[in-house]
């Protein structure tokens, strides 16, 4: 589990193929566990190796498909972040680290000292969307300005496009998407009760 403040950008040093990939990253964290979880780019994937100031994870098929992963190359840059600790503040929000869907960023804009970004938004993830609600973009936790029925915007302050790779992107870069956890609850719940089943009747039934 995540919060969705990324800790440092860190920068892939080179991309093997070895049955799984097996991805390289060059970043400042200090006493790395193997077996521990770290987001990059919003993608939570796990430590296998670790020595001097890099580490290794590795993606499946899977993951390379449902992610940004498989245009990772060397110097790629990516957000960071560690597993939230029990005790650690809530910063952001409840971030999982499964990626939903890649999306392409629409526009970008400044707009009174921040910067306005639009981003498609895939309808399967539309009914987990409203606005002012939260969206995990690239690892980070934003909030929704807006949202219509094919897209929706964000706005990054000045400290979020200093400390991510978020603000260097412009229209056609693709990105990482994760709904609020929240709000997928919330949907699927909703869809049960409409389609006459209740968490109640699906007990019954034994599921």
């Amino acid at each position: 589990m995540f919060t969705g403040l990324v800790a440092q950008i860190g920068t892939v040093e080179r991309v093997e193929q070895s049955g799984m990939t097996d991805v390289w990253v060059a970043s400042t964290f200090d006493a790395l566990v193997l077996g521990e979880s770290i987001a990059c780019d919003g993608c939570c994937l796990t430590v296998v190796e670790a020595r001097g100031g890099s580490f290794k994870v590795q993606a499946s098929p899977e993951t390379l498909r449902r992610t940004t992963l498989s245009g990772w190359k060397t110097g790629t840059r990516l957000n960071l972040e560690r597993a939230l600790r029990v005790g650690d503040r809530l910063g952001g929000h409840w971030v999982q680290g499964h990626v939903d869907a890649v999306a392409q960023v629409l526009a970008a804009r400044p707009e009174g000292g921040s910067r306005v970004m639009a981003f498609e938004l895939p309808a399967a993830l539309a009914p987990f969307f409203i606005e002012k609600g939260s969206v995990t973009i690239d690892g980070i936790s934003l909030t929704v300005n807006a949202v219509e029925a094919t897209q929706f915007s964000v706005a990054l302050i000045p400290e979020t496009v200093a400390r991510t790779t978020l603000g260097a992107k412009g229209p056609g870069a693709q990105v990482n998407l994760e709904a609020d956890l929240v709000g997928k609850y919330v949907a699927r719940q909703q869809q049960l009760e409409v389609g006459g089943l209740t968490e109640e009747s699906l007990r019954k039934a034994g599921f």
